[in-house]
């Protein structure tokens, strides 16, 4: 018995090691499988993800208070003639909860950061637009709460869509 002890164990580590090499090499496999997976979603999602990083900034450039009343112009050109200050107001706000409810679903794409920046863009966005019309006087036409909006968002300096578009940009950026 003896002398069958020393092969018995020398029999067990030699089994022990050709397992450990096994594992090792199904390990190595499984991570290889991984990253070959992780690489063709990678080809899938890109662009996808690219598009909704280019969806969203269409919204916050069509967002803008000068492309809103630009976009009116084109479609009802007397608008700003014949509408009141509420009218026009109602119009802005509801362009807004339009343009982005359209693209909530572009949220999974992008950082929460991001997600974060541009609801913060509509909700600044709509404060804004209410703020202006509060100090428009009553009687005033819409043409002169647009000068108003206009004047005032341009003279704003750095706005949260701008910010919120250099994030976009930026985080695009990484993505390609």
């Amino acid at each position: 018995m003896n002398g069958v002890l020393p092969y018995i164990l020398l029999v067990a580590v030699m089994f022990l090691g050709f397992g450990a090499l096994l594992y090792m090499q199904f390990r190595n496999e499984q991570k290889k499988r991984q990253w070959e997976l992780q690489k063709d979603t990678k080809k899938v999602i890109s662009p996808i993800r690219l598009r909704a990083y280019e969806r969203l900034a269409l919204l916050l450039e069509r967002t803008k208070p000068e492309h809103m009343l630009l976009d009116l112009r084109s479609k009802e050109p007397e608008a700003l003639d014949s509408w009141t200050v509420g009218q026009l107001q109602q119009y802005l706000l509801q362009t807004i909860r339009l343009e982005f409810d359209h693209n909530q679903s572009q949220q999974v794409y992008v950082s929460d950061e991001i997600w974060d920046a541009i609801m913060g863009t509509r909700d600044q966005l709509a404060a804004f637009i209410i703020s202006i019309a509060a100090q428009i006087p009553k009687d005033a036409t819409a043409q002169v709460y647009a000068s108003a909006l206009i004047t005032a968002f341009n003279s704003n300096g750095v706005t949260s869509t701008d910010k919120a578009l250099s994030m976009l940009k930026d985080e695009a950026k990484d993505l390609m």
